[in-house]
Parts: C-alpha cells; structure tokens; sequence
C-alpha cells in the first residue's frame, strides 16, 4: 500500500483480535500483490505482457476495470487508469525535478482510456500503453478488508486505515463515533478533527507527493489531457461516503477539477473537506 497500515478493534477478546490483525494483513497482502504494478507476477504484469492482444481477466479485476470504465465516463476523461505512464517523467519526490514540457509531451499518445478494447472479460491494451489500478487500489483493500473482518467477527467494532483511507463497522465499541483527524497540508497538529460514525473517510492531497521549483508547487495529481498537474487545486481534499473507493474517488475527481474542487463536491451532494 505504499503507506502505513492499521487495524483497530474493539469489543472481543485478545485472540479474536490477533486473528483479526492477521486476517487483514492477509488480505491487504493479496490484493497489493495481485494488481501492483511494481512486481512481475501480478494480474497488472499479465496484462502488461499481453499488450497488443487480448486478454481475459477474472471477476475481480474485471470489477474493478468496470468502475474505472465508469470513472472516465463520468469525469469526462478526467479520471483515467491509463496515465500512470506518464510517471517515467513524473516523481514526485519533494525536489525541484520539473521534467521538461516535450518529455512530457512524448508520452501522451500512450494515454488515453478510450484507446484501450474493454469489453468483459476480456481486454487489449495497445502496445506501449499501461494500466495503474493505484488510484482506486488502496481504498478497494480498505472496503475488501473490513468487510472480511465483519463476516469473521460480526460483533467487533472495527478501523481499517490504509494509508488515512479508511472505513469502519459502525460506532465504538462503548457507542461513540470514531475520532479522526486530518492531516494538515504542511504538517504539524492535524488540521480538522472529525467523527465518524459509519462508513468511510478518503483524502487526497499534495502533502506527501510533490515536488517544489521557483516557488510554485507541483501536486501529484496529474491531468491526463495534458500530462501535468492539476493546476489551482486545494492542497487537499477529505469526503465521507457509503465506500472507501467512493470516497476516495470523490476526493481524486475533485481535485481533479482544480480551483472548481469546492463547488464540484458541493454538487455532488457528499459530506467534505477542503484545506487550501
């Protein structure tokens, strides 16, 4: 998950917890290992490996392939699994390494979801191109997770947080709501301190991945019609909802709206958070 991971429960005893821990692990494990795209034996690597012919895929990933189909559709392009080639120029690391515009420019003709033949199970992604389930991935393990941990111990009041993506079984343990604070932007105390109560918290933002040049602040965000980051964005974004991979997706698609991010979430009707 590339971020810190953690379970908290309460309500059942020492050795159902420890199990709990364990069964979490297991899952975040297998779901990282299966659509990472850092190792050669994932369902990504197969894909990848296949490119310039078809393919079939299991339920899972073609689950997860309808709702990014779904994404693109409704973000209008905004949202698009098939950018994460444009990190061969992008790292966003805190330096000043801005690549230059034409590099940029050079990787374009390999994004594009429209370009790739989806119709399930089976998928062709061209030549040259690439799929990055990273933007759905790690609030997918949350939802998959906690759901797990639900069927094994229904009576456990139960946090899943990967990475501060999280989501939870319903009030503590003792009937309160969970206490979750917001990272601030640039660093230091957190930034909001909010209470849920059920369902899931997602945030997005600059404050991890960026990089600085000339004073301007490059976010990680990247449109994908131009290969740069979002420019006017907030520093970050927080949005409650049913799922995880809901929130999460509100937090991306807003951010992805630049300086309309507030009155894009506004719209949408989901409980959020803006921090500038």
């Amino acid at each position: 998950m590339a971020s810190p991971c953690e379970i908290l429960v309460e309500g059942v005893d020492e050795p159902l917890a420890v199990q709990l821990v364990s069964a979490a692990e297991t899952e975040a494990l297998r779901i990282e290992h299966k659509f990472s795209r850092y190792r050669n034996d994932s369902v990504i690597a197969a894909i990848h490996a296949a490119r310039g012919r078809a393919i079939e895929v299991d339920t899972e990933t073609a689950d997860l392939l309808d709702y990014a189909a779904t994404c693109h559709a409704l973000s209008g392009g905004l949202f698009d699994i098939t950018s994460g080639v444009l990190r061969a120029v992008w790292r966003f690391d805190g330096s000043d390494r801005v690549p230059e515009p034409d590099a940029v420019q050079a990787l374009l003709p390999r994004v594009g979801w429209p370009r790739v033949q989806w119709q399930r199970p089976r998928l062709m992604l061209p030549r040259g191109m690439e799929l990055d389930l990273g933007g759905i991935g790690k609030e997918y393990a949350v939802d998959r997770t906690l759901a797990l941990l639900r069927q094994v111990a229904p009576q456990a009041a139960l946090l899943v947080n990967f990475g501060g993506d999280l989501a939870v079984s319903g009030l503590r343990a003792d009937g309160r709501p969970w206490q979750v604070g917001v990272e601030r932007p640039g660093g230091g105390d957190a930034a909001l301190q909010l209470e849920l109560a059920v369902g899931a918290l997602a945030t997005s933002g600059d404050a991890r991945r960026f990089l600085l040049k000339g004073g301007v602040r490059f976010g990680h965000i990247l449109d994908p019609r131009d290969g740069w980051p979002v420019r006017g964005a907030p520093r970050s974004v927080t949005v409650a909802a049913g799922r995880c991979i809901e929130a999460g997706t509100l937090a991306t698609l807003a951010l992805l709206q630049g300086p309309d991010a507030e009155s894009w979430l506004a719209q949408q009707g989901a409980p959020h958070w803006v921090l500038h």
